[in-house]
């Protein structure tokens, strides 16, 4: 016992998995991908009695063995491979105490693995309620397991499976059906030929496309003392044998649950004929976003304004406390402004997520899925798909994996190719900071109208992403009908811890992931901005002063600000921006929006950092960014460089154009060509230039 237990999760979508994922680890939970896919992985350390600590897996929710995506074969290949480092020592099937039938099939399958297996019955709050008994240990006896009866929700029963856990050894690792009753003769030969190997894992190798330790499906193939079966032939067997599992399961629950169907008065169905209305169910729908976006609006005004001057304070404070020279000034100058560009976004994004999370918790989310699937339809698309669509909110790397559910691959790619329309988290900071600038901050009927900007682009994205879908759909021949198929999960309060965890966790992994990004492209633009080539650089000083030398009325700090504007106009940066400030200023935009346009195609939230380290070069003054960004003035038409026009035009730029490198990799991945990223990124920038275009020459 001396070494770290391995505990894998697993169990059916929706049955609070990961609530009890979270009550095992809390933060000491870590997400990743598996090694060579895009499949999330969640791990964390979980402390048991004893001293004891546990590795625990959080596996990728699956309803069967009989993989049909990427996700469920990824739990299946686990659990083939011995060798693997995260092989479990122990497996704890998560289930719903409401649907014990369905998920016990999951639960027999794993069992005949030869893997101990703890069957933990979640949320038995629910039973009294639900007028649900269950007999414990005649269901422990039948199924040949220990159960831990358990509610994440208010964290019973936790420390009993903990206790289960570390006990594992003393648990029997026989099969409660015997499978091979399906067909003696076949598997009777398969026992002889591979006499040394597991009968069930042999099984799925030959009916899955998963590999099993140094043999795989053409070897059993390959054996002249086999006798292989057509694929129509392992497909009837696979639902004998699922047929023959239900009946095993229905018997056991036959004799162990009683539920007295007066015990509970159900609201559910009344909520669904509400919530999923034909009418109703939108302007619900259209509701709750109104009230979201205009909470992120004045919720995280606070917080905002004092990071804002915080960073400003502390690039001011460093400045005039550190020795002079370089090193402070890429720290005060580089540094300090790049990261606060993207700190002040935290209170907006980690809202964001909170009301997401929210709606993914209380089984809304899935109400959503089903009634955008009647638009979904119209469009070449299917109800599936509406699934990376909202979940492109946050991000559109995540939103193109979760595609791998759809089974056909026109509606799939038609949907990775649309995915990076809906407006992700990345484009938050820049819609942010430039509604603030041209949208006046005022309300009409109580709705401010800064927030109702923010709903107006987020709806311009997913309406842009529908057509799109239509035109691709008009475009791309060949397809087979597909159907959409969806599980209702029950009505429930949000569960704190979950969504506190799950807003910690998104927050970090934004900030970290993109400050990673930010803080090398602050240096690197600080040094191009810092520096530059020829007399008009070096000598800007002498240049400037000769100017005003003529002119008493002129203040020191007027010269100064001169003199640091002159070399920045001459600095690397400068003269790279010049060089793109034709293409730019059709647009409204100076070169400074230009270079932060093309820096930010690194991520998208890099334009503000970007712009807060160029605006920072050379300035003593302590100002924010945003109060900058307010001061510039149009190099061509005079008066200020962020008007109505500009910032519409540079709105609906972003909106448009594919800025994130780590999309089109991701995207490339998941096609397995460059052809579609490529087309991607040409055609959307395109358009959003387009756009951008039509909308500062008119506004203007």
């Amino acid at each position: 016992m001396g070494k770290q237990i391995n505990v894998a999760l697993i169990g059916n979508p929706n049955t609070g998995k990961t609530s009890v994922f979270n009550q095992l680890t809390g933060l000491n939970q870590k997400v990743g991908n598996y090694p060579g896919i895009t499949v999330e992985k969640k791990e964390g350390i979980c402390k048991l009695p004893r001293g004891l600590k546990a590795h625990i897996l959080d596996l990728p929710g699956t309803y069967s063995l009989n993989a049909s995506s990427v996700d469920e074969n990824v739990v299946i290949e686990l659990l083939l491979n011995k060798n693997d480092k995260d092989y479990p020592d122990v497996a704890v099937v998560v289930s719903d105490v409401e649907n014990l039938k369905r998920n016990l099939l999951l639960f027999t399958q794993i069992k005949d693995l030869g893997i101990p297996t703890i069957l933990a019955i979640n949320m038995a709050d629910r039973m009294d309620r639900k007028g649900i008994s269950l007999d414990i240990k005649l269901l422990e006896e039948r199924l040949k397991t220990r159960i831990a009866l358990v509610s994440a929700r208010k964290n019973m029963g936790i420390e009993e499976l903990k206790e289960l856990i570390i006990n594992y050894r003393h648990m029997t690792v026989d099969p409660c059906v015997n499978a091979s009753v399906i067909d003696p003769e076949y598997f009777g030969n398969l026992r002889k030929t591979f006499p040394n190997q597991s009968l069930y894992k042999l099984w799925l190798v030959i009916t899955q496309d998963v590999n099993f330790g140094n043999i795989n499906r053409g070897e059993i193939n390959r054996s002249s003392d086999f006798n292989t079966k057509s694929v129509s032939d392992l497909k009837r067997l696979q639902q004998k044998e699922t047929i023959l599992r239900y009946q095993f399961i229905n018997g056991v629950l036959k004799e162990t649950m009683t539920v007295d169907k007066n015990a509970a008065t159900d609201l559910r169905s009344r909520f669904d004929r509400i919530l999923t209305h034909k009418v109703w169910g939108y302007v619900i729908f259209f509701g709750i976003l109104l009230l979201i976006f205009q909470a992120i609006y004045s919720w995280s005004s606070y917080p905002m304004d004092m990071i804002d001057a915080a960073f400003a304070s502390l690039s001011e404070w460093t400045k005039n406390t550190l020795p002079a020279g370089s090193f402070t000034n890429l720290i005060s100058e580089g540094i300090v402004p790049g990261l606060g560009g993207i700190v002040i976004f935290i209170p907006q994004i980690a809202f964001l997520f909170f009301f997401i999370s929210i709606l993914e918790e209380s089984g809304y989310m899935s109400r959503v899925v089903f009634l955008m699937d009647r638009i979904m339809r119209r469009f070449g698309l299917s109800g599936k798909s509406v699934v990376p669509l909202v979940s492109g909110t946050a991000c559109a790397i995540p939103a193109v994996m979760a595609t791998r559910n759809i089974e056909n691959w026109k509606e799939r790619l038609i949907t990775i190719l649309v995915v990076p329309f809906t407006t992700c988290s990345a484009r938050l900071p820049v819609y942010l900071i430039i509604i603030a600038l041209v949208i006046p901050n005022e309300s009409f009927f109580g709705f401010n109208y800064q927030g109702l900007t923010l709903m107006i682009l987020y709806l311009l994205g997913f309406g842009m992403a529908i057509f799109s879908s239509w035109l691709l759909n008009k475009i791309l021949k060949t397809s087979s009908k597909s159907y959409f198929v969806i599980e209702m999960p029950n009505y429930k309060l949000p569960m704190a811890k979950n969504v506190a965890i799950n807003v910690v966790e998104k927050t970090k992994s934004f900030v970290f992931g993109a400050g990673k990004i930010i803080l090398a492209i602050s240096v690197i633009l600080w040094v191009l901005a810092s520096y530059g080539p020829g007399d008009d650089f070096n000598n800007a000083k002498e240049i400037v002063t000769a100017q005003y030398e003529n002119n008493e009325n002129v203040e020191d700090e007027s010269v100064e600000e001169a003199i640091a504007s002159y070399k920045l106009k001459n600095s690397y940066i400068g003269i790279m921006g010049r060089g793109i400030e034709p293409a730019v200023a059709p647009l409204g935009y100076d070169w400074k929006i230009g270079i932060a346009i093309i820096s930010s195609f690194a991520a998208r939230e890099v334009f503000v950092g970007t712009l807060a380290t160029i605006y920072s070069v050379g300035s003593d003054e302590e100002e924010t960014i945003k109060n900058r960004m307010a001061a510039e003035t149009n190099p061509v038409l005079g008066g200020p460089l962020f008007t109505f026009a500009s910032g519409i035009s540079l709105l609906l730029f972003y909106a448009f154009a594919m800025q994130c490198m780590s999309t089109l990799a991701i995207v490339k991945r998941e096609t397995n060509t460059w052809k579609w990223p490529v087309l991607q990124l040409v055609i959307m920038t395109a358009f959003a230039y387009v756009v951008a275009l039509i909308a500062f020459q008119v506004l203007k």
